[in-house]
């Protein structure tokens, strides 16, 4: 779901939400721990950035509704129950290694993990392309490359098992020099992809590369830890779900993505290797 798109149906049952306690605005607000200026400031739309995971929680747990339902994820406005238990809100922090998701990782060794990607899968980044991202999104180059690591040396244990699909037009936009990659030179292009076939060499069959036709097939990103939890990634944060019921459904999705993919996982290092001639500047 595109980060406006959530924003909105967050916007919307905030507000309803807010009618059906029929109380004032300042009253409601005093009622989840926020001021009024900062609740008018969630339903006027100013602004696409969700409130803290804190002020969610007292949302959903204040007005009885589960955060799925908050959050867009659920048509169904009925208590879960154990709110945190049902759903977790991760920010995007340094020092991965200390970060909620570095423990999910750990906790799931040993399941399968699916994974799809928001651009190019992370631990496949060369330290040249984190520089380049970080740099135009404001991102700590540090902590990025920190990610990285972690993610390469997790996928390294004998006993990881991790599947990844992505877009086949992915690859293919960053060989060409398009969209954000449009200021990366040709010549670090190619050493990217040269990175990303060598690491996918040295890790398969523990870590497997799957590409898909993005044009007949749509995912947002996310990640499923095992029968554990799965997270979804929104701008700067993460959705994690622990009810069984939707990260079967997930999974369901990665399997058929699998099932669809037109290049398979023993066939995507030399696939990333024949895009190296389509890595030149462009005018």
């Amino acid at each position: 779901m595109d980060k406006r798109d959530l924003s909105s149906l967050f916007r919307e049952r905030l507000g309803k939400l807010v009618d059906r306690a029929g109380a004032s605005q300042s009253a409601f607000a005093a009622s989840v721990g926020i001021d009024r200026s900062a609740l008018s400031q969630l339903l006027s739309g100013a602004t696409t950035r969700l409130p803290r995971a804190e002020t969610l929680l007292n949302i959903a747990a204040e007005h009885k509704v589960s955060l799925d339902w908050l959050m867009g994820l659920s048509q169904d406005d009925g208590s879960t129950g154990d709110l945190r238990a049902s759903l977790e809100i991760e920010e995007e922090q340094g020092g991965y290694d200390r970060t909620l998701l570095a423990k999910w990782h750990a906790e799931a060794i040993g399941t399968k993990i699916r994974y799809v990607p928001a651009g190019l899968p992370d631990l496949l980044r060369s330290d040249e392309l984190i520089a380049y991202e970080a740099e135009i999104s404001n991102r700590n180059l540090e902590a990025k490359i920190d990610e990285v690591q972690y993610r390469i040396g997790y996928n390294r244990r004998p006993e990881t098992d991790m599947e990844v699909c992505m877009p086949r037009h992915t690859l293919e936009i960053f060989a060409d020099g398009r969209g954000i990659w449009s200021g990366v030179p040709a010549k670090l292009r190619r050493r990217q992809l040269d990175h990303m076939a060598d690491l996918i060499d040295e890790l398969y069959p523990a870590f497997r590369l799957y590409l898909y036709d993005g044009r007949l097939r749509y995912s947002i990103p996310y990640t499923i830890f095992g029968p554990i939890r799965a997270a979804i990634y929104v701008g700067d944060m993460y959705l994690v779900l622990n009810a069984t019921p939707p990260i079967r459904t997930l999974t369901r999705h990665f399997d058929n993505l699998i099932r669809a993919a037109e290049v398979n996982a023993h066939e995507v290092a030399a696939f990333a290797r024949g895009l190296r001639d389509r890595a030149i500047d462009r005018i």
